[in-house]
Order: structure tokens, then sequence, then C-alpha cells
């Protein structure tokens, strides 16, 4: 009789598990069940939609709330709130779970500063994770038009595609810290940009048009910009001058550590956007790079090659450590 109860329940646990596998409804009973709530295009969830599931969080909640999207294209735009801290969106897979819209600089028409109403994802809560989701701006290459803004500090991005042509991924908060890990980033214009510090590790930036990738606005007293760590820089076919970077701001950070880049990237590396004052005011290094383009004796003279020594002060705990996070806030799936 114990025997047939431990084999019960040995069986119960692996049916539990294969359920999990295959992320079924919230209300599925099942004893691991890892998500607060589930969104579902064809009403199998909890919510048809991502906006809605995000409207219907508690706000400033102790612990985190997880957010589980079934397979799909979610044809909206996305705000996660300030008073939405804590939120974990997490994809069935970047490939087929995807986050949609249009909005563009002259669509919205709403003064010099439309840009910033144009984002497909806005994350204004401070401490949310999003994972295995592709995040798009489809309108094409019409002028600025960004996928992702993340106006929040201990953000994780992680294994996602970011797709977009002029302003893709725009980065902002005095003194906030975002990590990208394992992620595909693509664009034309300034395609990643703004005034945050942020970290790429592991991912492929991807440039569609012959011109530059950062844009960084780097506060003056702000130690880290923009830091990519083993990146692949990549570019289409017909893409053959390309920049780093250049300073939207005088204070620009950015910095390339083991990065591969292909033959797209120019031997100057970096442009100053007619702003001379950035020459002694901004910082823009390499460190060890490879690839095509890695051996240049042409760079601007106002950037710099990093030593070894230089280059150990770039370490995550170094550039994202949080005075209030006691853990570290940027651990990733390994």
């Amino acid at each position: 009789m114990k025997q047939q109860i431990h084999y019960t329940i040995l069986l119960s646990l692996f049916f539990c598990l294969l359920l999990k596998a295959h992320a079924l409804p919230k209300n599925d009973v099942c004893f691991f069940n890892d998500f607060d709530m589930i969104v579902a295009k064809d009403g199998s969830g909890d919510y048809t939609s991502i906006q809605e599931a995000i409207n219907n969080t508690k706000s400033y909640p102790y612990d985190k709330i997880t957010i589980f999207v079934k397979k799909g294209v979610y044809n909206e735009k996305v705000k996660i709130y300030q008073w939405n801290p804590k939120v974990t969106l997490i994809g069935e897979n970047k490939e087929n779970t995807i986050i949609s819209f249009n909005d563009y600089f002259d669509g919205i028409n709403l003064g010099r500063n439309s840009t910033f109403h144009t984002p497909t994802l806005q994350i204004n809560g401070n401490d949310c994770t999003i994972k295995n989701l592709t995040i798009e701006n489809t309108a094409g290459k019409v002028g600025q038009a960004i996928a992702l803004t993340v106006n929040a500090n201990r953000v994780l991005i992680e294994n996602c595609n970011i797709k977009g042509n002029q302003d893709t991924v725009f980065l902002s908060g005095e003194g906030f810290k975002q990590y990208f890990k394992n992620c595909y980033i693509e664009g034309t214009t300034d395609f990643i940009f703004g005034q945050a510090t942020a970290v790429f590790e592991d991912c492929t930036i991807h440039s569609k048009s012959d011109s530059y990738i950062t844009a960084a606005s780097t506060d003056k007293n702000t130690k880290y910009g923009f830091v990519f760590i083993n990146c692949k820089l990549t570019a289409d076919k017909d893409v053959t001058k390309v920049y780093l970077g250049r300073p939207w701001r005088i204070y620009a950070k950015t910095v390339f550590l083991n990065c591969t880049m292909g033959s797209h990237i120019l031997p100057i590396r970096w442009h100053d956007w007619n702003k001379n004052e950035s020459h002694k005011n901004s910082f823009y290094a390499e460190y060890q790079t490879k690839g095509a383009s890695a051996s240049s004796k042409d760079r601007v003279k106002w950037s710099h090659l990093l030593t070894s020594s230089e280059a150990k002060n770039y370490t995550l705990e170094s550039i994202l450590k949080d005075r209030n996070s006691i853990q570290p806030w940027y651990t990733t799936n390994k």
C-alpha cells in the first residue's frame, strides 16, 4: 500500500512538471506554478493583452510579480508604470512572442519631444525583468521610432530581440542602471541612446545603415555610461561605414571591451557631432577589440585604448552595484 502511494505521488509530481513545461494557464492545478498571471491571445490565460495584465498588478508590491506571455503577436503599446516595480515579463520564446507597434515622431506629432512618446514598450518601474521577448517598432525608416524605453533603475533585459530603425533603444534616468544580457539589438541611427548606465553583455548589435550605433548623454558626474562586453557588431551586407558612437551630450561615456567588430566599423571609430567640447569631456574607449576591424591606427585622437589594469575596473559589480540592493540584482540564468 505504501509503495503504491509513493508511486502515485511520484507520478503526480512528474505530471505537474510536464504541465509547467507546457505553460498551462494559471487555473490548471499544479504543485509548481511560478507565474502570477498568464497572458494568451487565444483566451486560455488570465488576460488577452499584456497591458491589461499590468493594469491589474498590485501597486508597490513586496515581492516580484511574474507575468508569463504565451506565443503570439501582441499589437499594443505596453507601459510598466512607476507604481508597478518588481514586474517580470517572461515570453514563451523570443522568436514567436512579440510586442509590436508602429508609432514614430511625425506620426505622434507632439512637438520637439515627440520621440519620447513613441516606444512600443516603456518601463518606468524599478527592479523589473524582461525575458524571452521580441520588442519591435515597425514604423520603418521614417525617423525617430523607439522600440524600448527604460526609465527605471535595476532593470534586467535578458534573451530578447529588440528591433527598430532610428532610436531603437532609449535608456534614461539619472543614476539609473540597466543590464542587457544575450540580446539582439538592431537599428540605423543612434539606435542605443540616453543618459543611463547600461551594460550590454554577450549581445549582437546589428547596424542596418551607414550611421551611428550609440548616442550617450551621460551625466557629468556619472562614472559609467554605455559598456559593451563580449558583444558582436554585425551589419547588413550593404552597410560599410558605421561609427561606434557620437555624443548626444558632451559628457558621453561609451566603452567596448572584448568585442568582435565587423568590417563595417569605421577606422576612426567615433564622431564628435560637431561638438568640440566633447573631445576633452567625453570618454570613448576600447579594449582588446577582435574581428575585421580590430586593428586600426586611425582612431580619433580623443578616444582611448584601455590598459589591462584600466579594464579591470569594468566588471559587472563595479558598474552595476547599487546601494539599495542587498543581493546583486543583475544575476541571470547562466
